[in-house]
């Protein structure tokens, strides 16, 4: 697994590669985003984030720098049901992005790693001639635990 100084060197050559430039406001924006990898944050909590390190840096920087990021696709941007935009690092390990189980009671969220849908794509190239470039499985329910306690949270996204 890459340390986390190869992945924002990764991420800057991915940004140079298109003309970019990893400026101190996007550098602290990324670094925000791999601190905090497993908590799929919205716009607002990066914003929050990036504002104890860099101040005097605005909400618009933030969410210009997150369209950017999804544009390069370095970044997912994800809604889990609760109508908020979520951001989520797209992995090196997979070609494609991960997939999540999001609980309806507690609004926990899992990431899977593994990539189950292998077979399925070259299914839709045989039978259909269609080559998939990505994809995206999000897996709605209740945990046991929830089912069983009667857990009566309010919806949240969690890692």
């Amino acid at each position: 697994m890459a340390t986390f100084e190869d992945q924002l060197i990764k991420i800057n050559k991915q940004l140079l590669s298109k003309g970019y430039k990893l400026t101190s406001q996007r550098e602290a924006t990324v670094r925000v985003l791999l601190e905090y990898e497993q908590d799929h944050l919205s716009a607002e909590e990066v914003f929050m984030l990036v504002r104890e390190v860099h101040p005097d840096i605005g909400l618009a920087t933030v969410y210009r720098t997150l369209e950017l990021l999804t544009e390069l696709h370095i970044v997912e941007k994800m809604n889990f049901g609760d109508g908020v935009a979520r951001f989520d690092l797209r992995s090196d390990e997979s070609a494609h992005m991960h997939h999540h189980l999001i609980c309806t009671v507690c609004g926990r969220l899992k990431e899977i790693k593994e990539d189950w849908l292998g077979e399925l794509e070259q299914r839709l190239a045989r039978e259909y001639g269609f080559q998939v470039t990505d994809h995206r499985l999000e897996f709605t329910g209740t945990y046991a635990s929830c089912q069983r306690e009667g857990c009566k949270k309010a919806s949240k996204a969690v890692s």
